[in-house]
């Protein structure tokens, strides 16, 4: 057990070209089904925020963009060969991963170039 009581994730977040709001949109609410959800007035009026169950992204725009290619969420998903098959179909480029014990799991990349993993549990694990 952690010592400073860790109970999950809160939300993970990604840098995005300035001015490519709608790109965001159209990967993580359109393509992946994420709900947009309002950011608290408290917070900085950029940026677009998300939410899937217990995931949460937040995007904020960068003037100096550069992709994220080695640190990105691991979202666990229901049915990772639905998934594969829905993203192929809009021509988004999958890589199998079969490196992780217990899990199947894919990398791919948003349409900035952010680099996303999505994981099932394979059958040895359950």
């Amino acid at each position: 057990m952690s010592f400073i009581g860790v109970r999950r994730l809160h939300h993970h977040t990604f840098t995005f070209p300035t001015g490519q709001e709608q790109r965001v949109r159209d990967f993580y609410g359109g393509l992946l089904g994420f709900d947009e959800i309002p950011k608290p007035p408290t917070m900085r009026p950029v940026g677009v925020w998300f939410r899937s169950n217990a995931v949460e992204l937040h995007f904020i725009p960068d003037d100096n963009f550069v992709p994220n290619r080695l640190g990105h969420p691991a979202i666990i998903v229901e049915d990772l060969d639905a998934l594969t098959a829905h993203l192929t179909s809009h021509q988004i480029r999958v890589e199998p991963d079969a490196r992780l014990p217990g899990y199947r799991r894919f990398h791919t990349y948003d349409h900035c170039g952010n680099q996303i993993e999505f994981l099932q549990e394979s059958e040895e694990a359950l």
